[in-house]
C-alpha cells in the first residue's frame, strides 16, 4: 500500500456535504482512496510515502462529464451555421466512414483535452458504430489514459426507410445491438466502489429507434446491477414535431411511455420541457445532462435550469460532441451554464418568489459554486456513483489543482474557487484519478500527446477520403 500526503493547499474545496472550503488545507491519500482531509496543521503528525506540497494552488474534485460523443472531434467547425437536422445529414455519411482505429484515436484525444481541462470521469455516447466499430475501442481509450470511464453504448436502428432521420447504412439491427450490450456488461462493467469501468445502454433519440429497442434497452439494463440509462431528448423543435406526428405525444410522454424515467435514467439537453414535465423528472429521480456550449452553437434553446435545480431534478454537465460545441472543456461549461442562465427569458425566473430571475438587479440566477456542483456532485449522482463528486474520507481520490499566481486569476484572491468559473475556462496544473497523477505541473505524465496529435491528422485524412 502506498500513501500520499498533499499539504499546504492554499483552497481546498471539497463540495462535501458541509461544503467545506479549507484553508490552508491538505490529504491524506491511501493507495486509490482518501483517507483524511483537514487542514496541514490538523494533518501535521501524518506520514507518507509522498508528499506533496500545494502552496499556492486551489485544489477541488475533478469534475464529471456526463454526455459527450468523442469521436466527433475527427469533425470540428463543420456545418457552422446551420440547424442540427441539416447538421446530422450533413455528418452522417463522413461518420459512416469511422472504424475501431479512428474511434479509439480520436476517444484518445478527446480524453486528454477533458483531463487537462479538469475532468477525471466521463461518459461517451457512442450511437454510430459502422464498419464493425465497437466500444471496446473506447474503453481501451480510457484504460491508456486513465479516466474514469462510464462508455454508453448508443445505437440507431430506425433508418430513413423506417421513417427515421439517419441514412440507412449508420443504423443497426436491433437484436444485434441487444447481443453487443449484453457482451459489453458482461465483459466490461464493473458497480464496485472506486470502479474504473462501467457500461450505459444509450439508444440515441426518438427519431432513430423504436420504441421496441427503448423498452428492451430497459429491460436489459435493469436485469443488471448499476447498468443505466442515457439518450438525447426535447433537443430540438424538430424532435418535438416528431413525437408528435409519429407518436401522438410529447418527446417526454414517449419518454414515459417506453419506462424511460427513474433514478437509473438520464437524458442529454431536454430544453423544450413543460414546468409539468419537469415536476415529472423531479418526482421520478429522472436526470438531466445541460451541454450549455453545443445548445448555443446550434442555435436550439436554453434549458430551464434554475426550475429544475429549485424543483429538485438531477442536473450534471456534459461538454457535448465536439462537433457541436466545438471543444471540450469543462470549465467553460460550467462558466456558460451559469451565464446562460442569467439572461435566459424564461417566464419562471421572473415570477419565483425572491427574484432568482437575475433580472432588473434581483439575486443572480446561477451561483459559480452551483454551477461546479453541477460539474462535480451533480454528475456524480446521474451516474449512479457514491465514490466520486466531492472529497471525503472513503472518496476516490479524484482530484485537480490550479495554481493561482497566473494571469487569468490575478486579483482573485478573495474567492478563488469562483473564480474558476467567472475567469475562466483554464486548464489545471495537476490531476489525479484514482490515486494516480496524470497530469504534473500542466504537462501529460506518460501519455505522448504529440503523437496522439498526429496519428489523429492521419486518421482525419483517411476518414475524408473514403
Amino acid at each position: 500500500m502506498s500513501t500520499k500526503l498533499v499539504k499546504n493547499i492554499a483552497h481546498l474545496a471539497t463540495f462535501d456535504d458541509a461544503a467545506r472550503e479549507i484553508e490552508d488545507g491538505a490529504l491524506l491519500i491511501r493507495d486509490n482512496v482518501i483517507e483524511k482531509v483537514g487542514t496541514t496543521a490538523e494533518l501535521a503528525d501524518e506520514t507518507a510515502d509522498e508528499v506533496i506540497d500545494f502552496s499556492g494552488h486551489i485544489v477541488m474534485p475533478g469534475m464529471v462529464n456526463i454526455h459527450h460523443h468523442m469521436y466527433q472531434n475527427l469533425t470540428r467547425v463543420m456545418v457552422q451555421d446551420d440547424e442540427l437536422l441539416v447538421w446530422l445529414k450533413t455528418l452522417y455519411p463522413i461518420w459512416s466512414n469511422l472504424d475501431d482505429d479512428a474511434i479509439g484515436t480520436s476517444a484518445r484525444v478527446a480524453m486528454a483535452e477533458l483531463i487537462a481541462s479538469g475532468c477525471t470521469t466521463s461518459s461517451d455516447h457512442l450511437y454510430i458504430l459502422p464498419n464493425n466499430c465497437t466500444l471496446d475501442a473506447t474503453i481501451d481509450a480510457a484504460n491508456d489514459m486513465g479516466l474514469r470511464f462510464h462508455a454508453a453504448r448508443g445505437a440507431m436502428s430506425r433508418g430513413q426507410s423506417q421513417g427515421g432521420l439517419p441514412p440507412d447504412n449508420c443504423v443497426e439491427k436491433e437484436e444485434d445491438i441487444l447481443k453487443d450490450a449484453e457482451r459489453l456488461i458482461s465483459t466490461h462493467h464493473d458497480n464496485s466502489r472506486h470502479s474504473m469501468s462501467r457500461i450505459i445502454l444509450a439508444p440515441c433519440s426518438p427519431f432513430s429507434v423504436t420504441p421496441g429497442l427503448m423498452k428492451d434497452a430497459a429491460a436489459l439494463a435493469r436485469s443488471h446491477k448499476g447498468v443505466h440509462l442515457h439518450s438525447h431528448l426535447a433537443e430540438d423543435l424538430f424532435e418535438e414535431v416528431y413525437c408528435n406526428d409519429v407518436y401522438k405525444m410529447r418527446s417526454v410522454g414517449f419518454a414515459e411511455s417506453v419506462g424511460w424515467l427513474g433514478p437509473d435514467v438520464w437524458f442529454a439537453h431536454s430544453i423544450f420541457m413543460t414546468s409539468e414535465e419537469i415536476d415529472l423528472f423531479a418526482s421520478t429521480g429522472t436526470g438531466v445532462a445541460h451541454c450549455p456550449s453545443a445548445n448555443m452553437r446550434c442555435g436550439q434553446g436554453i434549458a430551464k435550469i434554475r426550475e429544475m435545480l429549485d424543483k429538485g431534478v438531477n442536473v450534471g454537465l456534459g461538454v457535448d460532441g465536439s462537433a457541436s460545441n466545438d471543444t471540450s472543456n469543462m470549465f467553460m461549461e460550467a462558466r456558460l451554464a451559469m451565464m446562460l442562465q442569467r439572461v435566459a427569458p424564461n417566464k419562471y425566473l421572473s415570477e419565483t418568489p425572491g427574484g432568482r430571475g437575475g433580472f432588473g438587479g434581483t439575486p443572480s440566477a446561477l451561483s459559480a459554486r452551483e454551477a461546479l456542483t453541477m460539474a462535480t456532485r451533480g454528475g456524480a449522482k446521474i451516474l449512479g456513483r457514491d465514490d466520486v463528486g466531492y472529497l471525503a474520507p472513503g472518496m476516490s481520490a479524484d482530484f485537480i489543482a490550479i495554481k493561482l499566481r497566473q494571469l487569468g486569476l490575478s486579483g482573485t484572491q478573495r474567492d478563488p474557487l469562483a473564480a474558476l468559473v467567472m475567469c475562466g475556462p483554464f486548464k489545471v496544473d495537476h490531476s489525479f484519478i484514482n490515486g494516480r497523477s496524470i497530469i504534473e505541473n500542466g504537462e501529460f505524465v506518460s501519455a505522448d500527446i504529440d503523437s496522439l496529435l498526429e496519428k489523429h491528422e492521419a486518421v482525419m485524412e483517411r476518414i475524408y477520403q473514403q
